[in-house]
């Protein structure tokens, strides 16, 4: 993406006031071979950098974030250019300092494409702030490092709430998550914890750290029994709830919970408490042989096995607890019934849950990215 005048000195002034840049690491060229993302980049993503999901016929914020942090463990600097690019272009006015990235974007009903929904998602914004910054970190590009860090302080201004006894919480998005003023709906599977680790420890903004606790709290208290729900209420006097609305069941948004949870270093302090908390959907996984595709958090009535892409998500946290034999189940699943091409949010999963499988990258106990290439390459 070209330099332009929205990357001016006002922007080096902010970072400077509020991220702290530790160390670059000015790495040389070196490709990472990754079959899985070429096959992603050939399926799904067009010339110019936008990411379809064919089964809907649209693009979203979420996966142009995801498609960012692939092109970063992969090495990929031209299609992360064209992705942060276009995402800027087509979903942020232009400007991602000032606009959130409006979550969809389609076909409208005079068939011309466009944003169909301005809201955002923050699950999207975390991921796309948190990647810039670690490709600033990585490939030593401080422009990438200073729009993370105004990205941030606009998640933090927008998508932010405080509620008693919680504290400051991660809404969804901007918009439309307060179903009541003493009650909030929330997605565990929002916030990764590698994610909000990194943003407390590389922000001076103090806010960080009580989303970090909050999240940690909203992740272990949503999930009781061990099965992570899609959506929760928590309201101001009775704490948390199941949404009524969306009903108590986890399914493909939740299935994000176990995966991230399953990745977090293990010097990460909230590895073992995440562990503890969801190894009974581990242990569940283990003794049906198949990620459930859903499942009601509160009488732990499973439904259907989950696709394969539920397997490669399961991978980290099978991994983490010990399950070997569980790990070698999955990937026989998948091997079996491999993912389907087409498939956007099963390759996702696939390429999150395999690709830390092979050690293409890891997370510090800071979230700080390691790709393999970076010790790999000469």
């Amino acid at each position: 993406m070209p330099a332009s005048s929205k990357f001016t000195h006002r922007i080096y002034l902010a970072f400077t006031l509020m991220f702290s840049l530790s160390s670059f690491a000015h790495a040389q060229s070196c490709e990472q071979p990754w079959p899985a993302w070429d096959t992603f980049k050939l399926s799904f993503i067009t010339a110019d950098g936008r990411v379809e999901d064919h089964s809907t016929d649209s693009t979203t914020s979420e996966g142009q974030s995801y498609a960012l942090f692939f092109s970063l463990v992969a090495n990929d600097r031209a299609t992360f250019e064209k992705l942060l690019g276009w995402t800027e272009k087509n979903l942020a006015a232009d400007d991602l300092i000032t606009h959130l990235p409006s979550w969809q974007l389609g076909k409208r009903e005079d068939d011309s494409i466009g944003v169909l929904d301005e809201n955002s998602a923050s699950d999207s914004d975390l991921w796309i702030a948190y990647t810039v910054g670690e490709a600033g970190r990585i490939w030593g590009n401080r422009r990438y490092v200073a729009l993370a860090s105004l990205m941030a302080n606009r998640i933090l201004a927008a998508e932010t709430r405080q509620v008693p006894e919680l504290g400051l919480v991660l809404l969804p998005g901007a918009a439309g998550f307060t179903p009541a003023p003493t009650r909030v709906r929330l997605n565990p599977s929002y916030v990764p914890m590698q994610l909000m680790h990194w943003f407390a420890a590389h922000s001076k903004d103090p806010r960080w750290d009580l989303l970090l606790k909050s999240s940690r709290q909203l992740i272990v208290k949503s999930s009781p029994n061990g099965y992570a729900p899609d959506w929760i209420i928590y309201d101001y006097d009775k704490g948390f709830l199941p949404d009524s609305e969306k009903s108590s069941i986890g399914s493909y948004n939740a299935i994000r919970v176990y995966l991230w949870a399953g990745m977090l270093s293990h010097g990460d302090p909230d590895s073992g408490i995440l562990l503890d908390a969801l190894k009974p959907m581990a242990k569940l996984v283990e003794k049906r042989g198949s990620p459930p595709e859903s499942i009601n958090t509160l009488t732990g009535v499973t439904n259907n096995d989950g696709p394969s892409g539920f397997s490669a998500a399961m991978v980290p946290l099978l991994q983490a607890a010990g399950l070997n034999k569980a790990v070698d189940e999955q990937l026989a699943r998948i091997d079996a019934l491999p993912i389907a091409e087409d498939s956007y949010y099963g390759q996702v999963l696939g390429l999150f849950g395999l690709g830390w499988h092979n050690n293409l990258y890891r997370f510090d106990s800071e979230g700080n990215l390691a790709p393999r290439w970076m010790s790999t390459c000469p």
